[in-house]
């Protein structure tokens, strides 16, 4: 592997009291092309901008995957992640998806150790802190020819991080018109332009005083999905039930973690189909206590409301409440705080 350090880091010029998530970015970055049917020499250089040209297919056909993960720093400066194993094969699974060719696993773990030891003085200590991972692989070959491209780059980016959506109420709208995604299409992975497609019906939902979406199946918009970026998690009674992960659901990492630390909380767990029409009959009759969100940046994110067509609910303030258990519980295996009973902490 190649390395270029930077002669001076920017690290002093940061205010790490106060950054906002994924605008700022460590000194260094992994960069690895594909060319001539094969993986080249990796490297790692100077966080810069980039030549690319104007016809490169990723610009014209989308095809772009990527990755988010988190590294965190204990007590004694070890430098942890959360279940990497899972990033690496969601990733190549996305890729496959696209017709993008996979990456092999000795440069992503070497490449990605390599710049986290280069970079470890962005990882800050304490609770919420953390520094948040994005690889990703787009196509680079110039044609503006509709089929796969012969060419691509992976690359990985670093952004120190805080906790996400901190203190903000969430509040979401369930889907009736709009559709995140569709039986055999590319809901399950992390494609670029899945993103894109969520942005404006996204935006017309905050006009309406909501933050997020709750997406619900194209066909019918009958059974609840997922919620903006998240998995998400309903509490009806003492059950709490997520959909099951199809084509159209992304398979969190963050969301199967939460099923396995609920289970082994002896929480009744059900990973079904729920409908529009159960979660509103458990609010009309007071069983819906809790939604909550899941996914890397947010970990767990509790939604205080959601609408649906005219009408507006709100879910009850409880002082059980299984979204902060779990997230104490998850949050403490991330940071070395407790026993990882599950083997999901990876060292640095």
């Amino acid at each position: 592997m190649k390395i270029e350090k930077v002669t001076t880091s920017r690290i002093h010029q940061v205010d790490f009291e106060n950054i906002p998530f994924g605008d700022l970015f460590t000194d260094h970055m992994f960069v690895c092309d594909y060319e001539n049917g094969a993986w080249k020499e990796p490297s790692i250089v100077p966080y810069q901008p980039m030549s690319i040209s104007p016809s490169a297919r990723v610009f014209h056909y989308g095809q772009a995957v990527f990755e988010g993960m988190k590294a965190y720093k204990d007590e004694q400066d070890k430098i942890w992640l959360f279940r990497p194993e899972e990033n690496f094969k969601r990733i190549n699974n996305s890729s496959k998806r696209l017709a993008i060719p996979e990456f092999p696993k000795e440069y992503f773990f070497e490449g990605m150790s390599k710049l986290l030891q280069m970079d470890a003085d962005w990882i800050q200590k304490g609770m919420g802190n953390s520094l948040y991972i994005r690889p990703f692989v787009f196509a680079t070959q110039a044609s503006v020819q509709a089929s796969h491209a012969e060419e691509y780059r992976f690359m990985i980016i670093c952004a120190p991080a805080q906790s996400y959506y901190s203190g903000a109420d969430v509040r979401v709208k369930i889907a009736d018109y709009y559709s995140r995604a569709a039986s055999g299409g590319v809901g399950s992975a992390k494609a670029a332009g899945n993103y894109a497609a969520q942005f404006y019906p996204s935006n017309l939902a905050r006009e309406e005083g909501f933050q997020q979406i709750i997406w619900t199946d194209a066909a019918e918009h009958k059974f609840l999905e997922e919620a903006g970026t998240m998995n998400i998690f309903f509490r009806i009674g003492d059950q709490l039930i997520t959909a099951p992960t199809n084509e159209r659901i992304l398979d969190g990492i963050t969301r199967k973690s939460l099923i396995d630390l609920a289970k082994k909380s002896g929480i009744d767990v059900q990973v079904r189909p729920i409908a529009v029409d159960e979660l509103l009959e458990s609010a009309n009759a007071g069983t819906l206590l809790e939604i909550f969100g899941s996914g890397t940046a947010v970990v767990v994110n509790p939604i205080k409301g959601f609408g649906y067509k005219d009408y507006r609910y709100d879910v009850p303030d409880i002082q059980d409440s299984f979204a902060l258990k779990l997230k104490e519980q998850l949050i403490a295996i991330q940071y070395n705080l407790s026993e990882d009973p599950f083997q999901w902490r990876f060292s640095i």
